[in-house]
């Protein structure tokens, strides 16, 4: 393992991230909010932190191998969350602890959307923008980023690419080159951001929060410049535009790209886990129109209003609301919250188990009920009308069951700590899905919570943000020997 090559490229990522501060500052010039400081501050520690790490390596060259790309994707989200909590330690509006300003920053950097904040309509220009910037830029993944724009780093790319780029298959690129696949991504993302912005200004938006709100849309990252979320507009058209964008981020970023080359829309209706995130929506909306209007919550074209957009808005792990989805009837908050753990599409910047896999899990588990008939038949996991390699069948299911053990032992942690049963299920189901906004004690905030189930939900944000496997892969023995 390339300990010193891992941590010249861990002070190199540092330093740039620093530069991330820079927009911040100027939002507080133009503002004259008072959080100048704060940043400033915070871009020489961050600055200076990575030149500390990265001076004494800077001349060591190699190449990453796979061990080394899981570590420095690791390593990079820890630090990453860490020096993206300095601001928030910093300022004096709002006055935040180590804990909850860490949480804070992870929550952000991992697009989950879980705050510990209240009142933020109060907050400074620049502390809300910072928010929504810092999921901007973990949308996609700042490690993809950073290939694409230091090929002076001198180190192999792809293995950080497979590390860091969500999906069962990590192995296909765009173009042949993994700076050109970067690029390629961050081509498309940029401009649905673009976009997104224009499409919220000529809303009724303002400007500020045109650019604040595309950030967290297209991230699939849920944080808003108002407590009420998107309902603070009460705009049926700005929900509309909220909408088509989640959907657009949730769907596989290799659509978009193939989209953009062919001038064509077709491949959307053709592939077939994009088929199978429409059909998840179509149902969640369906059902959940279905018993608003029923038990009369609200007349039917609200209920079919906000059961559109809530149902988008959790399912695609964006975590943005119009209506408190905690509080309607019967099963609605328990069938919103299970939807978020299917996610978005492989590739996207949704969360939760992607798609693709709970596509391959009902194929494979119908394949066995056809086996109980003909047993010695062969019947092969087809997606697309091409078979599945075993191999990645196995791999689905050991990322399934990884996640359901993670998933439990995170939620006995939590109701050790003192937090009831419904708040446990959805706080670590929100935080590992990425999701943000949870049920019980944590349907508006974290702010209650105590610090041990904050720390222990800034794990679950990491292992959902690097899909589970590799951060636990680091906790095995075989990883570190020779």
């Amino acid at each position: 393992m390339h300990i010193q090559v891992i941590l010249r490229v861990i002070g190199m990522m540092i330093m740039i991230f620093s530069l991330t501060l820079l927009p911040p500052i100027i939002v507080s010039l133009i503002y004259e909010d008072g959080a100048i400081l704060a940043f400033l501050y915070a871009l020489l520690i961050n600055l200076t932190s990575g030149l500390v790490i990265w001076l004494p390596f800077r001349n060591c060259r190699g190449d990453l191998k796979i061990r080394d790309g899981f570590l420095v994707t690791v390593l990079f989200w820890s630090t990453l969350g860490l020096f993206g909590a300095v601001p928030f330690l910093l300022t004096t509006n709002p006055e935040l602890t180590f804990t909850d300003s860490l949480f804070e920053s992870m929550s952000g950097l991992t697009t989950t959307g879980a705050t510990i904040l209240h009142t933020i309509d109060n907050l400074p220009q620049s502390i809300l923008f910072y928010r929504q910037w810092l999921q901007w830029l973990g949308g996609m993944g700042i490690i993809v980023l950073a290939v694409a724009i230091m090929p002076m780093l001198g180190v192999g790319g792809m293995q950080l690419y497979r590390a860091e780029t969500p999906g069962p298959v990590k192995d296909s690129k765009l173009t042949p080159r993994i700076a050109e696949t970067a690029k390629a991504l961050w081509y498309i993302y940029a401009t649905l951001t673009v976009l997104c912005t224009i499409g919220y200004w000529a809303a009724g938006m303002t400007f500020f929060d045109a650019i604040c709100h595309s950030f967290s849309t297209v991230a699939i990252g849920g944080f808003s410049t108002h407590d009420a979320s998107i309902g603070y507009f009460n705009s049926g058209t700005i929900e509309a535009i909220c909408t088509i964008f989640m959907v657009i981020s949730a769907l596989n970023f290799g659509l978009h790209f193939y989209a953009w080359r062919t001038r064509s829309v077709w491949h959307y209706f053709k592939d077939s886990e994009a088929r199978f995130f429409f059909f998840i929506l179509f149902c969640a909306i369906s059902l959940a129109s279905l018993v608003l209007v029923i038990t009369s919550t609200f007349d039917w074209q609200t209920s079919v209003r906000y059961a559109i957009f809530e149902s988008v808005s959790i399912a695609t792990t964006a975590g943005f609301s119009t209506s408190d989805f905690s509080v309607w009837p019967h099963f609605l908050p328990f069938l919103l919250i299970v939807t978020s753990f299917v996610g978005g599409c492989a590739s996207s910047t949704g969360g939760g188990m992607k798609v693709i896999r709970i596509l391959l899990i009902l194929k494979q588990g119908f394949r066995e009920i056809q086996r109980l008939i003909h047993p010695s038949a062969v019947i092969p996991v087809k997606i697309g009308g091409k078979a599945v390699q075993e191999r990645v069948v196995s791999a689905v299911w050991g990322f399934f069951s990884a996640y359901l053990l993670v998933y439990i032992i995170l939620m006995i942690g939590l109701m050790a700590t003192g937090i009831d049963q419904i708040t446990a299920w959805s706080a670590v189901a929100a935080t590992l899905n990425n999701l943000g906004p949870g049920l019980g004690e944590v349907s508006a905030s974290f702010a209650t919570i105590n610090d041990p189930s904050k720390w222990m939900l800034c794990f679950a944000m990491l292992l959902g943000r690097l899909e589970v496997f590799t951060l636990l892969v680091l906790f095995t023995p075989m990883f570190w020997q020779k």
